[in-house]
């Protein structure tokens, strides 16, 4: 039986980033912007439905309300849409936001692999089919929209050991696949136990983890705590209730706003200088994703980002677009 095997190594304490002073506090949020498929039954090559894409402009016309530039992450279903190119250029024309490079390795070409959940980690792959999936994809991109893609996201966070190299062959200078303190190795993918939260070097790329936040009297613990409760029956649960750890991502789905605001809290007041937040675009409309199911849930959906945004203005976090995350890092 194949399992996963590549635990991410801590960076040198040398590659973080020291954003300069008039960097501020920010936060940037990327779109994991993506086909439409059940959640709940195997992946599969023919799920390349976008029927989505046609809330996007509303959606995105919310977060312009707030001033918030997004960086929308397609992959190959979205980059081949008619429809899709379509609403994304009319969306990045704000000057603000940016189109990257998100790759499914499922329904991205060449199709080389059988459809599985350790190949749908697209480090798991050869080197070869791993480039060669990149460039077919990112030269779509290029001819959707007329210019290189900056930053990528591997899907289910499926980097290997040789992703960020093959980034920077290819002209890449952002990578938003890591997690922090996320573990993936009983799937088959990467371990990001050892990832922190602030952004680092590696090599040309610049990386910027999905934040993840330990809130609780018990958070210094972090990772190595949380998987100490691994072992415990209904552990995490227990430890959530009691105030004790709670491992919460800065994502409205699944997260719930008041365990959301407390890790933003948290995050921002032991001086993490960039939060990452994220989310996945076909949950702009129900019934496409399990975290909105119906209207009620997609209301919560933005009333969860409104609440975040109203935090972020009191405690003096300000947005910030990928050309500016590229700029101060620089």
């Amino acid at each position: 039986m194949k399992s996963g095997g590549y635990r991410v190594p801590a960076p040198d304490p040398g590659s973080r980033i020291a954003w300069p002073a008039d960097f501020g506090t920010r936060f940037t949020i990327f779109v994991d912007t993506e086909e439409e498929f059940d959640w709940s039954k195997p992946l599969d090559r023919d799920s390349r439905g976008v029927s989505h894409m046609k809330a996007l402009p509303a959606a995105h016309a919310y977060f312009a309300a707030h001033h918030v530039p997004l960086t929308y992450l397609v992959d190959h279903p979205i980059a081949t849409s008619p429809v899709a190119i379509e609403v994304l250029k009319g969306l990045i024309a704000d000057g603000r936001s940016a189109i990257g490079t998100q790759l499914h390795p499922w329904v991205s070409p060449p199709f080389d692999e059988e459809v599985s959940n350790f190949n749908s980690f697209t480090g798991n792959l050869s080197s070869g089919l791993q480039e060669a999936k990149l460039i077919t994809l990112t030269e779509s991109i290029v001819a959707a929209f007329g210019r290189r893609p900056l930053a990528y996201r591997a899907g289910r966070y499926g980097v290997g050991p040789q992703t960020l190299e093959l980034l920077a062959r290819h002209g890449y200078r952002v990578d938003t696949s890591m997690r922090s303190g996320y573990d993936y190795s009983g799937e088959g993918g990467p371990d990001f136990s050892e990832v922190p939260n602030d952004a680092f070097r590696n090599g040309s790329m610049i990386e910027l983890p999905l934040t993840t936040v330990y809130t609780g009297w018990g958070r210094r613990g972090g990772a190595g705590l949380y998987r100490a409760l691994r072992g415990i029956p209904k552990g995490y649960g227990v430890a959530s209730r009691l105030g004790m750890l709670s491992r919460v991502a800065l994502t409205p789905e699944e997260m719930p706003l008041e365990d959301a605001k407390e890790a933003v809290r948290v995050a921002v007041g032991e001086g993490l200088r960039l939060l990452n937040f994220s989310f996945h675009s076909p949950s702009i409309e129900p019934g496409h994703t399990p975290f909105v199911r119906d209207a009620a849930a997609l209301q919560a959906f933005f009333r969860w980002w409104g609440e975040i945004f109203a935090l972020l203005v009191q405690l003096g976090v300000r947005p910030a677009s990928l050309d500016q995350v590229i700029a101060a890092a620089e």
